[in-house]
């Protein structure tokens, strides 16, 4: 069904069309999209269960699938008992990954949507936005020419990593995000990445010690339509700091954390692997791995010289009540991965057990099923 209508009397459309069609259930890939919000608003109001799915908080192989809402807004308890109580029972799934996303598939996706949304964008002229990504046409050009450049840079990042991690010195990481991320804009108090790195900069030179470094380390897949290297050099030199931060366009993040002193994120998944390698974490943002005993839950002053290691048994707990309540195994971008997520999803959905676990007189185990699950927590 295509909605051509506005943004103005979208509200409308699709409560008429819930109660029209008796809809029981709504699914949706992320919901604070502009009229996703507006959908789960009215599929609340008439007692319509909502699930909400996208990238998973674990990587590489797992997708998020939860009621009403994910990170900030995850029903996933914060309280390290109820964790622990969560957990307790529950078998250790096969961490290592089981499928892969497909790189030429992802991009061909995204250029398939990004490019049918502007050759045909005339067949809904009140479409309204709802993410601050650039306009397609530079977005993909810009992403080209960085990667690109990236590419030509690997060599010279890795060598940084090899030399920072094994160095014995004190440093800290500070994942960047993207600056049109749901995370930045929905799930923090940001209003994009240059103020986090405001924040972090001004904090580390106050507070940090005198022998510490930070390091930036760019997104992926930044455009960088926004130079975030210049605004970071020219903070860093009114603080006078320029020697002691450094701007990071490549590198394995698995081993500059594990030589970290702590790292810093806005609410990135990056966190979950900082916790997984056992590394200080101070979340600036909100979300569902910010608990006390995991992540520091001081001030960003404090952490540089007080970030303490995440309790080891509450991380473990963590992982594992995670990984059987909100997440699915599988990818978007692999035929095998896609089709193992979809059945899970599916079955979930079928018998109303999303972000549940149960044991039915027996552990069941992962080969049995994908979607582990006892008896339902109030907390989920």
């Amino acid at each position: 069904m295509n909605y051509r209508g506005t943004y103005k009397n979208w509200p409308d459309f699709i409560a008429g069309f819930f109660e029209r069609e008796r809809v029981t259930d709504l699914v949706l890939l992320g919901e604070q999209r502009y009229y996703h919000r507006e959908a789960v608003e009215a599929a609340k109001a008439r007692s319509i269960t909502v699930t909400v799915t996208d990238f998973g908080y674990l990587r590489p192989d797992w997708i998020t699938f939860e009621r009403d809402g994910m990170s900030g807004g995850s029903h996933f308890p914060r309280d390290p008992a109820a964790i622990r109580r969560l957990a307790k029972g529950l078998p250790e799934p096969d961490w290592t990954a089981q499928y892969a996303d497909g790189g030429v598939r992802m991009a061909c996706g995204d250029l398939l949507h990004n490019f049918a949304n502007v050759l045909l964008g005339w067949l809904y002229p009140f479409y309204r936005r709802s993410d601050r990504r650039p306009h397609t046409l530079l977005y993909t050009a810009s992403c080209a020419v960085r990667l690109y450049a990236n590419r030509r840079l690997r060599e010279a990042a890795e060598l940084f990593v090899k030399d920072i991690s094994t160095s014995g010195a004190r440093y800290y990481v500070f994942p960047l995000q993207l600056n049109f991320d749901f995370q930045i804009i929905a799930y923090s108090d940001f209003d994009g990445v240059g103020d986090a790195i405001r924040m972090v900069l001004a904090s580390f030179a106050r507070h940090a010690p005198e022998d510490a470094q930070l390091v930036l380390k760019e997104h992926p897949w930044d455009p960088a339509l926004v130079q975030w290297q210049t605004l970071m050099s020219e903070i860093a030199a009114t603080l006078g700091i320029s020697g002691r931060v450094h701007y990071l366009r490549g590198g394995n993040l698995d081993d500059l954390i594990r030589g970290a002193s702590g790292v810093v994120t806005v609410n990135s998944t990056s966190g979950i692997r900082a916790l997984q390698l056992g590394r200080p974490l101070k979340v600036l943002g909100q979300a569902v791995f910010d608990i006390p005993g995991i992540s520091f839950q001081g001030t960003l002053d404090a952490f540089w010289s007080d970030g303490t290691i995440p309790d080891a048994e509450l991380v473990r707990d963590f992982l594992l009540a995670l990984s059987h309540t909100v997440q699915i195994r599988g990818t978007f971008f692999g035929k095998a991965g896609l089709t193992a997520a979809v059945n899970s999803a599916a079955w979930r959905l079928v018998n109303n057990r999303v972000g549940e676990l149960e044991i039915e007189g027996r552990k069941l185990t992962p080969h049995e099923h994908p979607a582990l699950m006892v008896p339902q927590h109030d907390a989920i």
